[in-house]
């Protein structure tokens, strides 16, 4: 199958896989051999946001970095409406597809919750995850609602989202910190997967998702307690302005009682490309902590 648009080859130099998802497709990497991780992408990215920690980690772990359908280079089925909840569904295809097993989750943004609803069903296969700027609850607080409002309203942020591509074009950038890893092909690889109005849709859902998936939220905050054993790791990008506080990564460690925390300070929303280096280094140490099934 041919990749819809082009990346930098230096940048992206990984071998495509696709799985058939009804009458669309997912593509996704599978790069590496040892312990599996898989990594869980949020809104409006792509495998590509894994690109440096997938390079830094396939010589010592088998790394799964899915797009989800509509993102990336998936094609999302017919009557596909891009909730969270139908993204979780295509991802669990990818783990029976590829049959993971004792794996580690790393998941950021809408990973989380994408991630979570397996993960608080599916403790047993989990041998660690590493959580960063996300959440997996109902919004309550003012700067996640008001982020809704605006990128996933109507009418204001659904032309944003789908004839200014507003997602992709600013709130990427402001999301990293460190503006000299903010280059022209970095641009290009986050705004070439939506190059019509029709196909930037889902990056308005995923906004309006955080107000009108709450009874989805609610559901697997009721369920976090199952992974109080889990070993984890929390890093978190201070600079954050997408409505992810410092209050946010505390109520991780609340639900993750088995944490090690790291804040970074040079890190913004999008932690895997402000610091790959971290989060490369967080999967080690999850790996680490659970050698040969003893908990360190």
């Amino acid at each position: 199958m041919n990749r819809p648009f082009q990346v930098d080859p230096a940048e992206y130099p990984f071998n495509d896989h696709w799985l058939p998802y009804r009458d669309g497709h997912i593509h996704y990497l599978d790069e590496g051999r040892g312990p599996t991780v898989l990594l869980l992408h949020g809104n409006p990215t792509w495998s590509y946001l894994y690109r440096n920690v997938i390079k830094e980690l396939r010589g010592e772990f088998r790394l799964i970095a899915p797009d989800y359908p509509g993102f990336g280079m998936s094609k999302a089925p017919s009557g596909y409406h891009f909730t969270p909840q139908e993204q979780s569904e295509a991802v669990q295809a990818i783990i029976r597809h590829l049959d993971l097993k004792d794996f580690i989750l790393v998941v950021q943004d809408w990973g989380g919750p994408i991630g979570m609803d397996y993960a608080v069903q599916n403790r047993a296969n989990l041998r660690g995850i590493v959580v960063m700027n996300t959440w997996a609850w109902p919004a309550k607080i003012l700067p996640m609602k008001m982020f809704s409002l605006a990128m996933g309203g109507w009418p204001i942020g659904y032309w944003l989202q789908t004839r200014r591509n507003f997602f992709a074009k600013v709130i990427v950038p402001h999301g990293i910190y460190q503006a000299d890893k903010v280059t022209d092909s970095l641009r290009k690889a986050y705004t070439d997967p939506f190059p019509t109005p029709k196909s930037r849709k889902p990056t308005w859902v995923f906004p309006r998702n955080i107000r009108k998936a709450q009874t989805w939220l609610a559901s697997i905050e009721s369920k976090l307690s199952n992974l109080a054993d889990l070993p984890s790791q929390i890093l978190w990008g201070t600079k954050d302005s997408a409505g992810f506080p410092p209050e946010q990564m505390v109520k991780w460690q609340t639900h993750l009682p088995m944490n090690e925390t790291e804040i970074l300070e040079d890190a913004s929303h999008y932690v895997q490309e402000d610091r790959p280096d971290r989060v490369a280094a967080s999967i080690r140490k999850i790996l680490n902590r659970t050698q040969g099934g003893v908990l360190q």
